[in-house]
């Protein structure tokens, strides 16, 4: 049986990472929950006689017909006023009929419009997308919503109010439900996994470090601020992380308002979950690649701090997860022996429980998630779905450092439509 202090060293190190990263998820869990509990948004008004701000809406769109009527309806749906919304459907050269549904119900909407995009230019990513509909925005207040979004009514109204009534945003975020949740085991798991990341992560960090992150959609921002900062980066398969940064080197925040909610629909089959997944990974390792050195010179440094552990996050735990996965098999085998001195299953153990701990609270901030079979779930995750992210920033690595593929930007393949729950 092989042993080696070298050996010891790389348990004990990746076993600290694993550890720390728990616990600091554990202060953001505290800091979620407890602004979860003082967060009853109250400000859906505007300060006496201020009128609502005209809303752009921008709905990037490449082969979308499976999903693109009902979320048009749930956008012509907003309580919002009529005459200060505008919904612009960015047809990116789809060939299954988008356009034409667009155009349908543009006839019956005249908020409606369909944006097509030239054949030249069709097919570059959500990024340019988004570029082009905001050129051709008639206002100042920018919404984005993914094409399998249905907003509920409030949602809109809440934003705006959020970024109107705080002149130091630059946007404001809402929540983003699953929709198909219950269609199979992966769905669930990406509910819980979803609800976790908001209430922990951006929940968390936004009550204690004042730090959000552009989620992709059902956020607001303001036009000039896009602007200023350079609009979207066409090269990042993540735009949104990264719009996110430079809206922070600009000395701007992003807040977490989560009673605008808006419901998605998720990856149904693992192949889809697993190529979103790689492209989001690509897209951290671009933006660790661009903002790295630049982050080491922002203020205040806690802000240049939290975006470099959210950066290097997927890279350092999925490292040591698999470092330990690894050792534990072999020990198990008998081919190695580990001679670290320290109650590390005892560490291990509770950094486990705290992993259920955080994520069963978190899920309990939303009616009906806290189920004993949720609960089940979130262990059966530990041990299954998040070792999938293993593979995930491995083939990512492979594909950036060793092939170096060039980047683009695939959509998510969607599935048949579902009632919400």
């Amino acid at each position: 049986m092989y042993s080696s202090l070298w050996l010891d060293a790389l348990f004990v190190a990746a076993t600290t990472v694993i550890w720390f990263m728990i616990a600091y998820q554990l202060f953001l869990f505290l800091a979620g929950f407890h602004y979860s509990l003082r967060s009853a948004w109250k400000g859906t008004a505007l300060p006496p006689d201020a009128p609502w701000p005209a809303v752009s809406i921008l709905v990037p769109a490449r082969n979308e017909a499976k999903v693109i009527a009902r979320t048009l309806e749930a956008l012509c749906a907003l309580d919002y006023p009529h005459d200060a919304m505008e919904i612009i459907v960015i047809n990116d050269g789809s060939t299954d009929g988008t356009g034409e549904i667009v155009e349908r119900l543009a006839r019956r909407d005249q908020r409606i419009r369909c944006l097509n995009v030239q054949a030249a230019l069709s097919g570059r990513g959500k990024a340019a997308a988004l570029e082009l509909a905001a050129s051709e925005a008639s206002h100042d207040l920018i919404a984005i919503y993914d094409a399998d979004n249905r907003p509920e009514p409030g949602s809109l109204r809440i934003l705006v109010a959020a970024l109107v009534n705080d002149p130091t945003l630059a946007a404001a975020v809402g929540k983003f439900r699953t929709i198909n949740q219950n269609r199979n085991l992966l769905t669930r798991f990406v509910n819980i996994e979803s609800l976790a990341f908001q209430w922990i992560v951006q929940a968390g960090r936004w009550a204690m470090l004042g730090v959000t992150t552009l989620p992709g959609t059902n956020f607001v921002i303001w036009r000039d601020v896009i602007d200023r900062v350079g609009g979207w980066d066409h090269e990042a398969l993540t735009e949104d992380a990264e719009l996110s940064i430079r809206i922070y080197e600009a000395g701007r925040r992003i807040r977490f308002v989560p009673q605008a909610v808006t419901w998605e629909q998720e990856p149904e089959r693992l192949g889809v979950w697993f190529r979103q997944r790689v492209r989001w990974a690509r897209g951290q390792n671009y933006l660790l690649a661009k903002h790295a050195s630049r982050l080491l010179h922002l203020r205040p440094r806690v802000l240049a701090l939290e975006l470099m552990y959210t950066l290097s996050l997927y890279y350092a735990v999925c490292a040591s997860i698999a470092v330990s996965d690894v050792l534990f098999v072999l020990a198990g085998m008998g081919v190695v022996s580990i001679h670290a001195i320290g109650p590390f299953s005892r560490i291990w153990f509770l950094a486990f429980l705290l992993f259920v701990l955080e994520v069963g609270i978190a899920l309990s901030r939303e009616e009906g998630e806290d189920s004993f079979g949720n609960l089940l779930l979130v262990v059966t995750a530990y041990f299954t779905y998040c070792q999938l992210w293993i593979l995930v920033v491995i083939r990512a690595i492979v594909e950036d450092v060793v092939l170096r593929r060039k980047r683009t930007w695939a959509k998510t393949e969607r599935f048949a439509e579902v009632r919400m729950p």
